[in-house]
């Protein structure tokens, strides 16, 4: 079907649904006011309404128009750092909640599109791979502490022969198959997300963007047209957050990844680059992340910027990586190429927070958002609810404010971003 209102991706191009919603105009109250159809807006919505609450979601652009639809769609379990380094933050016990919580959360997407029959290429399989010689027994300890540590039996490991006859290169090394990973069609699912939602009651209003909110007693949240009053409001908004909430934009810091869509390709070409159909990323601080698409196109991340403003030509900005593991892919056509902002926090944990008695916020996802935004919508859902245990799971990792807050966290990120990159490309 395609979106034309959606920035130009393969993702746009292939939507199974028109999701178009109107923009708030005049009052409006709800119980509960969502700022962001993202995955963290749409997800707290649709288990707020089946709870009973009556809510409303404004979007600034449209459903999924921002990370939720652009991103590399892979579902896998744990944080965005390891257990151990969890352990050393907040304790053994609360980091054994925290993984726990993680595995619920791969769940969880696969339990909504099962039930509201959400159309989006979910497949089975998630593969980490090591990029160097050097992360070689890294990818090892990993797997020894999944089996002995976590006792988590639903994860493989793979040695380089085998890596090579699964991914067609000898440019990766080891690697690990979580076997209860998965991945998808982002914005198909957010759209799904969304119908899924209307239909148990929530409003959506998009380009509806959001100009400020008033927590405690009369909240209210204002736009440019309409005004949504509200017992409680849901900062859902992520790498699009701006200056609407100063308390916790410190928190995280914007940046942009790429990715790219091949024409679509041959059978034999497909079983040769990814024989599994797994989705692949590997070991690298810049990470390549690749897989096949429903049709069988090869989708490809790769490259970072962390200004404002994308690169001019996105597709051969991303295609160099590419390139760089399959020389064999020079002569194939690229028909997309598109970026996203995404969030990032200083210790790479998500950051839940109650900011006020009635304003709570679930952000900075770091790259791990399809799972764990869906999760931080269904506990913002909770907490709301008077079941908060799972929520402060989260809340209670402490979260440092990038240094500088939002003035000065640009170069100091963008500096130490530039020290690893350049240790991806010489040791």
């Amino acid at each position: 079907m395609g979106l034309s209102s959606y920035p130009t991706s393969y993702y746009a191009a292939t939507a199974n649904s028109e999701g178009a919603y109107p923009a708030l105009e005049g009052e409006v109250q709800a119980d509960v006011c969502v700022i962001g159809a993202g995955f963290t807006g749409l997800s707290s919505a649709l288990h707020l309404a089946e709870k009973g609450y009556s809510v409303t979601v404004l979007d600034a652009e449209k459903v999924g128009w921002g990370a939720s639809g652009r991103n590399g769609g892979q579902l896998s379990q744990g944080q965005r750092i390891g257990h151990d380094e969890i352990v050393e933050k907040v304790g053994r016990e609360a980091a054994d909640v925290l993984w726990d919580l993680s595995l619920d959360s791969v769940d969880l997407v696969k339990d909504l599109i099962k039930k509201h029959n959400i159309q989006c290429d979910l497949k089975s399989g998630v593969m980490h791979v090591a990029a160097k010689p050097s992360h070689i027994d890294d990818i090892k300890e990993e797997y020894e502490y999944y089996r002995e540590v976590l006792k988590y039996n639903d994860v493989k490991y793979v040695d380089k022969q085998d890596v090579e006859g699964m991914l067609g290169t000898d440019k990766y090394h080891n690697g690990l198959v979580m076997t209860d990973g998965a991945h998808l069609h982002p914005l198909n699912y957010a759209l799904g997300l969304a119908d899924a939602a209307v239909a148990a009651g929530v409003k959506i209003y998009e380009n509806s963007r959001v100009t400020s909110y008033k927590g405690g007693d009369g909240a209210e949240v204002i736009t440019e047209k309409g005004v949504v009053k509200a017992k409680y409001i849901l900062l859902a908004s992520n790498g699009y957050l701006g200056n609407l909430a100063p308390k916790v934009a410190g928190k995280i810091m914007p940046i942009n990844n790429f990715i790219l869509a091949t024409e679509p390709l041959s059978e034999e070409l497909c079983r040769k680059i990814n024989r599994e159909d797994y989705a692949v990323a590997d070991t690298k601080f810049v990470i390549n992340y690749f897989k096949l698409s429903g049709d069988n196109r090869l989708l490809w991340g790769g490259g970072e910027n962390y200004t404002k403003a994308f690169p001019k030509d996105i597709p051969n900005f991303v295609r160099k990586y590419m390139l760089e593991f399959y020389p064999e892919l020079k002569d194939v056509k690229i028909d997309y190429g598109w970026g996203g902002t995404l969030a990032v926090t200083m210790n790479r944990m998500p950051h839940f927070d109650r900011i006020e008695e009635n304003v709570f916020v679930a952000q900075g996802y770091s790259g791990h958002g399809v799972a764990m935004a869906t999760l931080g919508g269904k506990l913002m859902a909770e907490a709301i609810s008077g079941s908060a245990e799972k929520f402060d799971a989260f809340k209670n990792v402490p979260t440092p404010t990038f240094p500088g807050g939002t003035l000065l966290r640009w170069p100091g990120l963008v500096a130490g971003m530039l020290y690893y990159s350049m240790r991806d490309r010489f040791f």
